[in-house]
């Protein structure tokens, strides 16, 4: 089939099927060299300030041999160390999602289809290479756990903060004994707020800096408020929030500046003061989350941490947000191991 042949059974596709297309086309022709420059890039990040033991963390540091490095055009060596402290060996991807994979060559390409948004399965199907949907269920949580870790900015100005959300979930556990089984997401035993709700905040300045994360089973109390936040805060914000006191008993503990704002809308708006932005990531966040059925809590912390970079990123399904999604997640100390990922619990 010559070139024109080719373009003309192309016309003949739908929208999915050409997007697929492309995809592939893309993995054919960007896949030989992109695992490279990623991996060049991961390395002058880590090594800015100088060689590091990640075991250890002494500088003392020395060359010690090579390795190959899988690419679709073969293998490529790069750089192993020793450090003369610990004696342990390293190289540039220990403690990080990349360690000891064996398709390191596959990994942009995936992270292509995580911020397309495709399912588990379907990334297995496009990934063209015999990678199972089990294998990239580790990869997506490797990657997420490194993102959660990823230190936000502190707040500038006004902060607008507001809880919301998700029903408990144990999907992927067996033998649950404390209650019958729910499928697809399922509904709470209680009306209301309750044990079975697991509350996450939202925090987020004009800027569009954001924190979230899961503070627990149930109301949310001003104790959790203060591990969760209290670093990110300071006497030059002001906070808005909704009515709920343990909100109005945080700013009064810290002495913040608070606007407060019923739930029943009668009144939105206080001059530049509201929560409507917050509102907003909510929405997004809960429309995003839908479809995944329901997630498990214990993983809960990794889906906030993969929806505020999306979200940070408009959804654009860039070159330069890929490589920033996959540096960033090697730049931190990432030990988890396949069985420590599914042995997780939520406590």
């Amino acid at each position: 089939m010559d070139l024109k042949e080719l373009i003309k059974f192309a016309k003949c596709l739908d929208n999915k099927e050409k997007q697929q297309l492309i995809l592939h086309l893309q993995s054919e022709t960007k896949g030989t060299t992109a695992p490279i420059r990623v991996i060049d890039e991961i390395q002058e990040q880590k090594h800015k300030d100088g060689l590091v033991c990640p075991h250890c963390r002494t500088q003392a540091v020395v060359r010690f041999g090579k390795y190959d490095v899988k690419t679709r055009a073969g293998a490529v060596k790069r750089q192993r160390y020793r450090c003369k402290s610990c004696l342990q060996t390293f190289n540039d991807l220990t403690n990080s999602p990349l360690q000891r994979t064996r398709r390191p060559h596959l990994w942009v390409r995936f992270i292509d289809l995580m911020i397309e948004g495709f399912s588990l399965r379907k990334c297995a199907e496009l990934m063209y290479d015999g990678v199972s949907f089990v294998t990239l269920f580790y990869w997506r949580h490797k990657i997420l756990a490194a993102l959660k870790q990823v230190p936000t900015e502190a707040f500038r100005g006004i902060v607008e903060m507001d809880e919301t959300y998700f029903l408990y979930s144990e999907k992927g556990r067996r033998n649950i004994t404390e209650r019958k089984p729910r499928k697809r997401g399922g509904k709470a035993r209680h009306r209301g707020i309750s044990n079975d709700q697991v509350c996450v905040l939202v925090a987020r300045d004009r800027q569009k800096m954001t924190f979230s994360g899961v503070l627990g089973r149930g109301r949310i109390r001003t104790t959790k408020l203060d591990e969760a936040i209290g670093s990110h805060l300071s006497s030059s914000n002001v906070l808005c929030t909704d009515s709920w006191r343990a909100f109005s008993s945080y700013a009064n503990q810290k002495g913040l500046a608070h606007y407060r704002f019923k739930s029943d809308g009668k009144q939105r708006v206080k001059g530049v003061y509201h929560i409507q932005n917050v509102n907003s990531y909510h929405s997004r966040l809960k429309r995003w989350m839908d479809r995944f059925n329901g997630v498990a809590t214990k993983y809960l912390e990794h889906y906030l941490a993969w929806f505020r970079y999306l979200d940070s990123k408009d959804y654009e399904n860039t070159t330069s947000n890929k490589k920033n999604m996959l540096v960033s997640s090697c730049l931190v100390s990432v030990k988890d191991t396949n069985a420590r990922l599914r042995r997780m619990t939520y406590c």
